[in-house]
């Protein structure tokens, strides 16, 4: 409260516009501290009120005022464990929206169709949070499935949630590719960057990015073969590389492939930065392959078990279908 004081004190100052950038900085650094306090407060307000009633109610002997009272003791209890679960979501770009990539490891088809479940995985769980989703990149498998996609997330914390996906997932399951109903392992690497709102701001010398235009491939309707309007970007110092086909226009993928690779290097320098890449060095490790974060095992069981937490469910089916949550709170309680 002390904090968001002083800042709208500097709101008042004479010349508080004569900077307009840094005044803008300052009134979204209000907005997200108010944020993060006013359901606070409701939620204190809501109990303060419900003690008082209970006081009045078990003075009286009311019994109906009192079931209702523990009904919404209930609700409020809801919603502050809500709060205490979205407090885990405090880090610098967890309220960010972001890019979800997936890509299909060693295995050809059978990884490729994996990761086409995934990617289905996540399209639900998208759908049932009211995430809004825009497909970057789309490589399709040579036989079935997908080799690659890339898609932008806008929500609220998004990146604070995706970021639990990070790592490489495994499914051993009876291939529906093979002849002889053998059971195999496949395994498909899931990576997350938060898109911050400076992105536009985020310079980069054009003399670092090697841009590269062909003719796309995959879904994208009859247009997509028959111009070269497909746009891969390589940042040289980083050898980060991104690419996008999924617009008509080669200006709109130019652009497109541009906001993520600015992202895709702050990031890159970001963790860097941080303690000399320890941490990260330690991220790094779970997501090799051999590593996997969570393992999806369709025969001869149905479980799905997070490798970091050891939580799990029987119902693969479910999970498949998005219902990942459960998965996702579990890491953020742990390890944010």
């Amino acid at each position: 409260m002390e904090e968001i004081e002083e800042l709208e004190k500097q709101t008042g100052a004479a010349d508080f516009w004569d900077d307009v950038s840094a005044a803008q900085k300052t009134l979204k650094a209000i907005k997200n501290l108010k944020d993060i306090t006013a359901p606070w407060q409701e939620a204190k307000s809501d109990f303060d009120n419900l003690q008082e009633l209970y006081e009045i109610a078990a003075a009286e002997n009311d019994d109906d005022m009192l079931s209702q009272i523990n009904e919404h003791f209930a609700e409020t209890q809801k919603k502050i464990d809500k709060l205490e679960f979205m407090r885990k979501l405090s880090g610098e770009d967890d309220k960010c929206d972001a890019i979800l990539t997936i890509h299909s490891g060693a295995g050809g088809t059978e990884s490729c169709d994996w990761a086409d479940i995934l990617y289905r995985m996540y399209s639900r769980w998208t759908e049932r949070r009211g995430f809004k989703t825009q497909v970057l990149e789309y490589v399709e498998g040579e036989e079935a499935g997908i080799k690659s996609v890339s898609v932008e997330v806008k929500g609220e914390y998004v990146y604070g949630h995706v970021k639990a996906e990070i790592g490489v997932h495994r499914l051993v399951r009876i291939s529906p590719f093979d002849s002889n109903a053998r059971r195999h392992t496949s395994f498909a690497s899931v990576y997350a960057y938060p898109i911050f709102e400076e992105v536009d701001d985020y310079e980069i010398d054009e003399k670092d990015i090697k841009t590269d235009t062909y003719r796309a491939s995959g879904a994208g309707g009859q247009h997509i073969n028959k111009t070269d309007s497909a746009v891969r970007m390589t940042h040289i110092p980083t050898n980060i590389v991104v690419q996008c086909q999924n617009e008509r226009s080669q200006i709109k993928n130019r652009e497109a492939c541009l906001k993520m690779l600015k992202a895709r290097i702050r990031q890159h320098y970001k963790e860097e930065e941080e303690q000399k890449r320890a941490e990260k060095l330690e991220d790094k490790k779970k997501i090799e392959w051999g590593s996997q974060i969570r393992s999806y095992v369709l025969h001869p069981y149905n479980m799905v078990k997070d490798h970091r937490t050891d939580f799990e469910t029987s119902n693969t089916s479910a999970t498949l279908d998005g219902d990942i949550d459960g998965f996702i709170e579990k890491y953020l309680l742990e390890f944010s």
